[in-house]
């Protein structure tokens, strides 16, 4: 899942951006409301954190603009003004969740999470597909209840289908969801990651897979049996 993160305290922002990245979050981070706007012009995210006292702009005045452009992304405002006004105003204007700082990392991922699992937004904690499942606070996959091991990468890209099984998941939508501005990405970085991932779930004897639709993306569906059992065969060959 990808966040942006507009926080102009450079310390507190890299302390920031590390631990939700630890948490499987991407983590895109700017420092201004120009920064900002820019960022969400050009890229789709799951969620905004939002600074408000930030160097070129009231983060409210940002918050105001995305709204008023009817764009639903859900916003968790971060500040250090605790008064009952700041508060009411930024919930006012269309902020989701208010967190005062300083605070702990724990709760700021839970609050995150929180958000996410809200209708229209995201599905729950525990997103299931066939006997394949994700504990997305633990950061947990499994198989038949037993343990999936998986890269931070595979992991996320599983949660990022997860959300959306049953749907088709463009190269472009993978990418955007996993990588930051920052990151590079490989031409076929994305390929890669699938198939690294697809012969895991093979491997372990999930019922659902990933499917390439060749040119339009990828599609994380419920597998039937006899066609899982022969995918199986033929990855042990």
């Amino acid at each position: 899942m990808r966040l942006l993160l507009i926080e102009d305290n450079r310390r507190l922002a890299a302390l920031t951006a590390e631990g939700l990245g630890k948490a499987g979050f991407a983590v895109d981070l700017v420092h201004g409301a120009e920064d900002a706007s820019a960022a969400l012009a050009v890229a789709g995210f799951d969620a905004v954190l939002l600074d408000l006292g930030l160097p070129d702009a009231n983060g409210l005045t940002l918050l105001s603009v995305l709204r008023a452009r009817a764009d639903a992304t859900p916003v968790l405002i971060l500040t250090a003004r605790d008064g009952v006004d700041d508060r009411v105003r930024g919930l006012n204007l269309g902020a989701d969740d208010y967190l005062v700082k300083p605070f702990a990392l724990e709760e700021l991922v839970a609050r995150i999470r929180a958000l996410l699992r809200r209708p229209g937004v995201a599905l729950g904690m525990v997103l299931q597909q066939g006997n394949l499942a994700f504990d997305s606070a633990a950061r947990l996959a499994s198989v038949a209840a037993k343990p999936l091991d998986l890269s931070r990468r595979e992991l996320d890209a599983l949660e990022l289908l997860l959300r959306r099984a049953g749907r088709v998941v463009s190269k472009a939508a993978l990418e955007n969801g996993l990588y930051g501005f920052g990151e590079e990405v490989g031409s076929n970085a994305v390929e890669v990651l699938i198939h690294r991932l697809r012969k895991r779930l093979l491997a372990a004897g999930a019922t659902a897979g990933v499917q390439t639709l060749r040119g339009i993306g990828y599609i994380l569906a419920e597998v039937p049996a006899e066609k899982g059992a022969e995918a199986g065969a033929e990855s042990g060959q």
